[in-house]
């Protein structure tokens, strides 16, 4: 592989975006109002230098805000570099906005043409895809309606069918996997197991593990739009665990700082010693939904790992604690606190409260203030999930919420290997010779 020829070649590349409080200073700056400068600078990738050769599948992987979207939307020409040049050698079909070039009033078979001719091909070329294309996308008669008619599964069958079927040089696909039913998914992984086997250079940004791991040659690590390594699928993937769960910080140089083990003991001490300021925590919702009577107060919340350091991050497989303090505005009679996970989209997966557990059953007064601790291992699989915590308890026979914080707090899960559904059975196999 090392003598195969390059096909991506990315070379110092900086993007450099100007951020605005308001249109107007925009505007004002642009038409050169006063020599006083109206924007801040967000440094999204500095100084990033990637090969990748032909053949290859490369993985980029890194937290939120990272960089690595960007640098795929600047390889396929959505953006432009502030400084540094990325050079490609073959033809490219991006997986990164699903769509973004359907015309809504067109049909569907109109807007395959239309992103055909988009990405190069000649109308005898997409002729001879066509057949292809429609039955990867599998939606029948629907073809031939406009595509601002179509349920957001056809739409994104469609788009995904398009792109993944022009047979390209190089296949750049951003969390795109993951679109339509199952059974369209498992379609759509066969078809880049395809693509893997025929040779073709595929990069490859997700935040499913499981598929770097499977899938990749080599991996690339982002953070802070600044490249900490590159490698094999495990020894990026382990870094990039100690990245999530370790504080890792940049120094002012911008280089990468990986806190050894009596660094990580320091930070969780100075952690556990002050509160978590929840206006500037990044892992805090500023939307959350409140409400109650406020007979009570959640004050403090947070979640930490089996090191006992602050974090937003945790491994699959190891244990975790969700802390909240609260506060008693009056007297309660039996107070009831409680959490709750659910997906991004909703849907409640797991929780508890301390009356399932039988662990508080006491009244409190107006004053007190009780730390809550829930410890328990994570088993869920890699992926995103939202917090929400409560106090609630009865008058009587009425049930009352105190206090509830809807989907206050992200919880990231870290996993290299995922199975079917939300959580893992940890199930182990034995293949015995018949």
């Amino acid at each position: 592989m090392k003598d195969a020829k390059i096909a991506i070649q990315v070379k110092n590349l900086e993007k450099v975006y100007k951020l605005y409080d308001k249109p107007s200073d925009r505007l004002k700056e642009t038409l050169g109002f006063g020599r006083r400068k109206r924007h801040t600078e967000h440094h999204a990738l500095k100084g990033v230098n990637i090969d990748i050769r032909q053949g290859e599948t490369v993985g980029i992987i890194g937290t939120n805000g990272s960089g690595k979207s960007t640098i795929l939307k600047i390889i396929t020409g959505v953006l432009n570099p502030t400084r540094g040049e990325v050079i490609v050698n073959g033809r490219i079909s991006a997986l990164l906005e699903l769509g973004a070039g359907f015309n809504m009033e067109y049909n569907g078979i109109e807007n395959i043409y239309l992103n055909g001719t988009m990405m190069g091909f000649s109308e005898k070329e997409i002729d001879e895809k066509l057949d292809a294309i429609l039955d990867f996308a599998d939606i029948g008669e629907y073809v031939h309606q406009p595509v601002k008619t179509y349920s957001s599964g056809m739409f994104v069958r469609l788009a995904f069918a398009v792109a993944i079927n022009i047979e390209p040089e190089i296949l750049i696909v951003d969390e795109a996997l993951s679109v339509g039913d199952v059974f369209f998914q498992a379609k759509c992984y066969h078809k880049f197991e395809e693509f893997k086997e025929m040779g073709k250079t595929i990069l490859f940004v997700s935040h499913d593990l499981s598929s770097i791991s499977k899938y990749c040659d080599r991996v690339v690590l982002l953070n802070q739009g600044v490249k900490l390594g590159e490698g094999n699928p495990k020894e990026m993937i382990d870094t990039y665990k100690q990245v999530l769960v370790g504080q890792y910080t940049l120094e002012e140089s911008g280089e990468g700082n990986l806190l050894d083990d009596k660094q990580l003991q320091e930070a969780a001490a100075r952690q556990a010693d002050g509160a978590v300021d929840k206006d500037r925590d990044a892992n805090v919702n500023p939307d959350l939904l409140e409400y109650g009577s406020k007979k009570a107060l959640i004050q403090e919340y947070y979640i930490t790992d089996e090191n006992g350091t602050r974090t937003s991050a945790i491994l699959k497989g190891s244990r975790f604690h969700i802390h909240m303090k609260v506060e008693m505005v009056e007297d309660i009679a039996a107070p009831i606190f409680a959490f709750t996970i659910k997906t991004i989209r909703g849907t409640e997966i797991t929780g508890t409260n301390t009356m399932f557990e039988k662990s508080f059953l006491e009244s409190v007064k107006a004053g007190e203030t009780k730390e809550i601790i829930f410890t328990q291992e994570m088993n869920l699989q890699g992926g995103e999930y939202l917090l929400s915590l409560g106090v609630t308890g009865y008058e009587g026979d009425d049930f009352t919420v105190y206090h509830r914080l809807y989907d206050v707090l992200n919880l990231t899960v870290i996993s290299d290997k995922n199975t079917v559904g939300f959580y893992d059975m940890n199930s182990s196999v034995q293949v015995i010779d018949g």
